[in-house]
């Protein structure tokens, strides 16, 4: 069991020093989350007025900064920070599905694709796995969620659906938030089989989706532009797939087929250069989720674990 959280807090993160604590699931052990750009987050987000009135505005309500940082990382002599960031971040290049001087730019390297034997899929049609690498957070009633990020402030449903009818079918019903940094692999597959439906966006601002950013502007799970997909799941009724763009990740790849049935593991999409997040909704009384995950988020610390890994089973 872990160390209670200090009362008062939201999700771990020393307030001094912006640190981001998190659970590894592998080792069971806590670790601390290493930030990339993190003197850009702690200036973009900080108190002082100028963070708040100028830079902030800019860079989240004006997609050109975004575009044009996106770009840059699409060109040719962006390779130069590939070999840097595998160093730095610790990455498993063994895990590649395509050598490391096939990539043309820091772009290509970011949505790289890995072996099929580097993530395999927990089996078993009543099992559902996470979408993505990253650190996750789950909630069994999305009506009890609250101060995952910021203490006492509920997850607006309404708003990050826009949609009367989805609010009120998923108001009771369980969420899963897969937080994925610029560190991580950033595809992101099915959790389970079934069909998926058309994507509909719903544009919004660009704000980054770290813990830094979150506890000063909760709302941004809820506001940012956004991909929602209904799959219709032979085994977890109707799920909602969203995918959330952040800073610098304005664009969001869909590469599944509407309509055309999938399997648990295939891929969906992906997200190009920055951090993102994934959140899955579904409907109420369908999903257990994993004890240890359960006991975890509900003392507001992410899990890591990787897409394919078991998240929970059908409710029975």
């Amino acid at each position: 069991m872990l160390p209670p959280l200090p009362k008062g807090r939201g999700i771990r993160i020393d307030i001094l020093m912006n640190d981001i604590t998190y659970r590894d699931r592998a080792t069971g052990k806590l670790k601390k989350e290493k930030i990339y750009g993190k003197f850009f987050l702690e200036t973009l987000y900080g108190n002082n007025i100028f963070s708040r009135l100028l830079l902030l505005p800019l860079f989240a309500h004006i997609p050109f900064f975004s575009k044009q940082y996106g770009k840059r990382q699409k060109r040719k002599k962006s390779r130069t920070k590939i070999i840097p960031f595998i160093r730095d971040f610790h990455v498993d290049v063994s895990e590649f599905a395509d050598p490391i001087e096939s990539f043309n730019s820091f772009n290509d390297f970011f949505i790289r694709k890995l072996k099929p034997k580097a993530r395999p899929i927990k089996k078993g049609s009543d099992m559902v796995v996470f979408p993505a690498d990253g650190r996750h957070l789950v909630f069994p009633n999305l009506e009890k969620v609250e101060g995952f990020y910021v203490k006492g402030q509920k997850f607006n449903l309404r708003s990050l659906l826009d949609n009367e009818e989805l609010v009120e079918k998923y108001r009771e019903g369980s969420m899963v938030i897969s937080r994925l940094c610029p560190t991580d692999y950033h595809r992101y597959h099915f959790p389970c089989s079934g069909t998926p439906g058309k994507a509909k966006l719903i544009n919004g601002p660009l704000f980054s989706v770290n813990p830094i950013a979150l506890r000063k502007h909760f709302s941004i799970l809820s506001e940012n532009k956004r991909v929602i997909t209904p799959v219709e799941t032979t085994s977890f009724g109707t799920l909602l797939y969203i995918e959330v763009g952040a800073t610098c990740v304005g664009s969001i790849q869909q590469t599944y087929t509407p309509e055309k049935p999938c399997k648990k593991g295939d891929e969906k999409g992906y997200f190009e250069f920055g951090g993102s997040c994934v959140i899955l909704l579904f409907e109420p009384s369908k999903i257990i989720f994993d004890q240890d995950l359960v006991e975890t988020s509900a003392q507001y610390i992410e899990t890591y674990a990787k897409m394919g890994t078991s998240m929970g089973k059908k409710m029975l």
